[in-house]
């Protein structure tokens, strides 16, 4: 008996709410075969399983094992199946302020880059882009992965990273206080800050120890965690500390907190009424109670002065 490979083909694609992403678009698929075809954006591709061929001005080129692989808009490329299993691959269309032109060629001559924290990066950033709410955290994993795009093209012009800046940090920080419930994008953050967006998430990161959106996450749990205590029903809590809705609120809570918010609302203690204990004077067998008076201030009792 002959083996016979099932043909499957799953296929999803959005447009994420994150300035410089046009699509993600996810699949899997055994048989189909891309013609030639051009695209007038980046193209950022990573395979999870299998394996793709494909041509690139005239080149063959591949996507073995933990490869990221950059095909530049407007030139024509292919692709199909390199083996019997077919593949499933995650790719991010870029536009173009994401990277710069000139470096359309370098990525022409090796657009398939062996790097395993490049690699880790983009796969974060799907996580990200996968749910509402998470827009922040996909921009500044989208902003280190083009830092590290640039500098595999263009390696001898990459400043070299710089260390931590605290006064950037701090300001950054003072900043998404202030915006804890509305938010803010990582653009307007480096355009109030006047730094690049890379290297404010690495400023920040450098002085703090956590990312910036892992930061702006934790403190908005916080305040939820307390309107929970008070009372307030999770869907409204979501709303009133900057999440995208109240499933939004459910994910971060319980990676942070290690439940949900309505587990966490319906295990609260309630507060008990404060005890008032009843006053000595006039009672039974408390020696001196009845009658008695605090001595006044300077006053001498048992031969000691009163303080």
């Amino acid at each position: 008996m002959v083996a016979r490979t099932v043909t499957r083909q799953e296929v999803s694609a959005w447009r994420p709410r994150v300035p410089g992403v046009v699509e993600v678009f996810h699949a899997r698929f055994t048989e189909h075969a891309y013609p030639m075809h051009v695209h007038d954006v980046w193209t950022l591709l990573i395979v999870d399983d299998g394996a793709v061929r494909y041509d690139l001005d005239r080149h063959e080129r591949g996507t073995p094992g933990d490869t990221v692989s950059l095909l530049p808009p407007q030139v024509p490329h292919n692709g199909s199946p390199a083996t019997a299993e077919g593949f499933r691959k995650r790719v991010l269309y870029l536009d173009l302020t994401q990277l710069d032109e000139s470096l359309i060629g370098p990525a022409v001559d090796a657009p398939d880059l062996v790097d395993p924290l490049l690699r880790r990066r983009v796969g974060q950033l799907h996580t990200a882009l996968a749910e509402p709410g998470d827009e922040l955290e996909a921009q500044s994993r989208l902003a280190l992965i083009g830092d590290r795009l640039r500098g595999h093209l263009r390696p001898r012009l990459v400043t070299p990273a710089r260390g931590a800046d605290p006064g950037l940090a701090h300001g950054l920080r003072e900043l998404l206080d202030a915006r804890l419930v509305e938010g803010v994008t990582l653009d307007e953050a480096a355009l109030l800050l006047h730094a690049h967006p890379a290297h404010l998430v690495r400023a920040f990161s450098g002085a703090f120890g956590i990312a910036p959106h892992q930061y702006l996450t934790a403190r908005r749990i916080d305040r939820a965690r307390r309107l929970l205590l008070d009372g307030r029903p999770p869907v409204e809590v979501a709303a009133a500390t900057g999440f995208y809705d109240q499933p939004h609120l459910n994910r971060s809570f319980r990676r942070i907190v290690g439940t949900t918010p309505g587990r966490f609302a319906r295990a609260r203690r309630p507060v008990p009424a404060a005890v008032s204990r009843p006053s000595d004077e006039g009672r039974e067998g408390v020696p001196g109670a009845v009658g008695r008076r605090p001595a006044a201030r300077g006053t001498r009792v048992n031969g000691s002065e009163e303080c």
